[in-house]
């Protein structure tokens, strides 16, 4: 794919690395300085290195590759499987476990293990990458997730996501001591504008984002939590606690690096989920407990 633009009065005098920074910020400043090394980046036709500084008026020419999608392969897992249908499938994902094959991580995912599951009966409505799948959680969250076998199934269910009627609530521990007793984060989230694998709240660019909360539990320096989403945007509850100042306990990017216990990521977990049935109409809810090392964690803090 080749991408062009023209260098304005603005940006005369300045770096080619950080024009194309700005031009294409969709795009990370490493592949991007990957780009430039390989030769993918003309100036007036010719190629030029990161150091290069613009002219006004010259022709700058990008050619971004086509991403070429790995083939991705069914793995036999153990996985914990809550309910499952001809229509849908709802997952219990442990700690550690990615949900679908991305950059970096193209086996061991939960889509991996509902492939070998759900052999060939899997949503395709959101490619190969990722069938199935209608909603996420992180990595290091736990819980559970539905996920779809057919596209009729998927509508349904991304249609009940996107009105907000899906049943989402969550247990955390945060950073010192909530006082009200319950509290609503309405605050919209999009891009960091700098480090874009981060999220935060974005009044300008970023989506509607609204998240209840409501304390179950005080410690000395730390609050055992529910929270119920009305909306499912990206990090939505480690980005909203974190705009309260209460970030997630073990969450070393919205949170402090440091962290006073041996922790995999932020303590959150998907416990509850409730939709009505795609085929049947019926409501559903489930619960998943708690991991045991959220378990362990709190009697910690209990006794301390």
């Amino acid at each position: 794919m080749i991408r062009q633009f023209v260098a304005s009065e603005e940006l005369n005098g300045v770096r080619i690395d950080k024009c194309l920074a700005e031009a294409f910020a969709e795009l990370s400043r490493s592949y991007l300085q990957k780009l430039l090394k390989s030769e993918c980046v003309l100036v007036n036709g010719k190629p030029v290195k990161s150091n290069y500084r613009v002219n006004a008026g010259d022709s700058v020419e990008l050619e971004v590759p086509e991403a070429v999608e790995p083939e991705i392969v069914p793995e036999k897992m153990d996985l914990d499987i809550v309910y499952e249908d001809k229509d849908v499938v709802i997952v219990n994902k442990p700690k550690g476990m990615v949900v679908h094959p991305a950059a970096g991580h193209y086996s061991g995912t939960l889509v991996n293990g509902l492939m070998e599951h759900c052999k060939d009966e899997l949503s395709g409505i959101n490619g190969v990458m990722r069938p199935g799948i209608v909603h996420r959680i992180d990595m290091d969250t736990t819980g559970l997730l539905i996920v779809c076998k057919n596209d009729k199934a998927h509508n349904e269910i991304a249609r009940q996501l996107k009105e907000h009627s899906i049943t989402r609530r969550y247990r955390a521990i945060v950073h010192g001591v909530v006082k009200e007793d319950e509290g609503t984060v309405d605050a919209p989230i999009g891009r960091h504008p700098v480090d874009r694998k981060k999220m935060s709240i974005n009044e300008k660019n970023g989506r509607e984002a609204v998240t209840h909360y409501r304390v179950l539990e005080r410690f000395r320096q730390f609050t055992y939590i529910e929270c119920r989403l009305e909306t499912g945007r990206t990090h939505q509850i480690r980005v909203h606690m974190a705009s309260i100042h209460h970030p997630l306990l073990g969450d070393a990017v919205y949170g402090p690096a440091k962290c006073p216990y041996k922790l995999q990521g932020q303590t959150l977990h998907a416990g509850v989920l409730g939709f009505v049935h795609p085929e049947t109409g019926e409501y559903m809810e489930f619960e998943a407990p708690l991991p045991e090392y959220f378990e362990e964690l709190l009697e910690k803090l209990r006794n301390s």
